[in-house]
């Protein structure tokens, strides 16, 4: 009973001093209110930028007091949602790493101060990648010439334009890709007008000028080898059907692809009749982080896949890989057989600590951001075990994803929110694979901001720093490599 006076009464004063409010009592209730995003027991950044909420009951609240270990912040609520200040949120987490917060919601009524059930949200020590890079589409098909990259600043809510199609009037632009995390080498797409593969190494922009005119396609779906000298490519060609029957409403395939690797220093492309076979279909490569081989997934090829294509299953394989003579293996290994369960594997990616293997895994295909029914599953390459990913997962799709650079954090997509828009959510991986409750991107108003954006986030890389181009400039240096 002494604790729990005391613990009012430093509310009290706290709360006094912070709203410059008389504060004659307090009463401590259990109500426990509903937040927007669901913050609730996360664990957070060290570095990440204030993870402002609304309440979603009618409850007005007035302020909400953070702590830890004696030390206090207390924030501004308006319009139901907290308004943190991010010098005060960043001062305040400085030298916290490790430590709990606790959130403690307030409301004032004419005679007294009313506190709710508190919550908790863990802070790692492990910061995260400074910038999240990821392209915003609109999730309707008839409107796809309105996109754009970005780069959203996690310490704080700045985003700035990479590049924007309605500088190229509608044209597309994907597949953004970086080395290991580094802003100083990255590749694009541009699809239509001014067509190509970009680069952007070391403050330089180019198009890359390879011809891909003998090949089965175009390169699509890339990943940068360690050392920045070469980049994996399918080829892909790529089909869509849109379904009036099926919860599944699109379904993207591949009727042939190939995958092969673009040596970058002399502008030429690496092949094998083990990642070009005429009887099977090989899609999304990517690299071990020392560069010694080259996992992608690889079904067995199938006639008319349009009226078949719940019977293509894809398996995650790998063939070694030899950097200094840019060579390709004579034998491919099956790393995990997701065909043999009547299952299907796609984006592999590696943590950059070489432990573990997180993929996505679905019932057929591999286009699977369309698929409600896809998860994120996770291989120890140490033991070959699997390892739980039920804390991430949702009924609804959890697709693409990426590694922070120190292999703490997993940035993936998921359309857990309302089945059909797409947004970007974290989780921090602790030592032995175990994940954190995934928290989503924090905005400045994140129950405004997701409720009105009709767009939805796709391909979301975690980056180190800022990216050194803008929408303009990017613009100009496409135009400037066109013939």
């Amino acid at each position: 009973m002494e604790m729990r006076n005391l613990a009012i009464n430093i509310l009290a004063i706290i709360l006094l001093t912070a709203c410059s409010t008389k504060v004659e009592n307090i009463v401590q209730t259990d109500i426990d209110l509903q937040i927007y995003p669901d913050y609730k027991y996360v664990t957070i950044p060290c570095n990440i930028a204030p993870i402002n909420f609304a309440f979603t009951d009618s409850t007005k609240i007035d302020a909400i007091l953070i702590s830890c270990n004696g030390d206090s912040l207390t924030a501004k609520v308006s319009n139901n949602c907290t308004k943190i200040k991010i010098s005060e949120w960043h001062n305040f987490l400085a030298d916290k790493g490790g430590e709990t917060l606790t959130f403690t919601p307030c409301s004032k009524t004419d005679s007294r101060w009313l506190a709710y059930k508190p919550f908790n949200i863990e802070i790692s020590p492990d910061s995260i990648d400074k910038t999240l890079v990821y392209r915003l589409i609109p999730p309707v098909y008839e409107i796809w010439n309105r996109m754009g990259i970005f780069q959203r600043d996690l310490e704080s809510y700045t985003r700035k334009s990479i590049y924007e199609n309605r500088y190229g009037k509608g044209n597309c632009v994907n597949c953004h890709s970086f080395c290991q995390n580094s802003p100083d080498r990255m590749m694009i797409h541009v699809r239509t007008r001014f067509a190509g593969t970009y680069t952007f190494i070391d403050g330089i922009f180019d198009k890359i000028k390879a011809d891909f005119s003998k090949q089965i396609a175009g390169p699509t779906y890339p990943y940068w080898h360690p050392s920045g000298q070469f980049i994996a490519f399918s080829l892909n060609k790529i089909y869509q059907d849109f379904h009036t029957a099926d919860t599944n409403l699109i379904e993207v395939y591949d009727d042939v692809s190939d995958v092969i690797v673009y040596n970058i220093e002399n502008e030429s492309i690496i092949t094998s009749p083990l990642t070009c076979a005429t009887d099977a279909f090989e899609t999304f490569p990517c690299f071990s982080p020392d560069g010694k081989w080259l996992y992608f997934c690889r079904a067995q090829a199938i006639d008319s896949v349009r009226y078949n294509f719940k019977d293509v299953h894809y398996s995650i394989c790998r063939i070694a890989f030899n950097p200094d003579a840019g060579t390709l293996g004579d034998s491919v290994d099956v790393v995990y057989d997701a065909a043999s369960i009547g299952k299907s594997a796609s984006f592999p990616r590696i943590s950059p600590d070489g432990r573990f293997l997180l993929f996505t895994l679905s019932n057929y295909g591999n286009f699977s951001i369309w698929h409600n029914e896809a998860d994120l599953i996770m291989l120890d390459l140490t033991t070959g075990d699997s390892i739980s990913t039920y804390n991430i997962n949702s009924t609804y799709t959890e697709s693409y994803h990426s590694w922070s650079s120190n292999s703490r954090w997993v940035a993936f997509s998921s359309r857990r929110g309302d089945g059909l828009y797409t947004r970007p959510y974290f989780t921090h991986v602790n030592a032995d694979g175990t994940f954190s409750k995934p928290m989503l991107l924090p905005q400045q108003n994140p129950q405004e901001y997701y409720h009105e954006l009709f767009y939805s986030y796709n391909i979301p890389e975690l980056v180190k720093s800022e990216i050194g181009l803008s929408a303009r400039i990017t613009d100009k240096l496409i135009r400037e490599k066109q013939p």
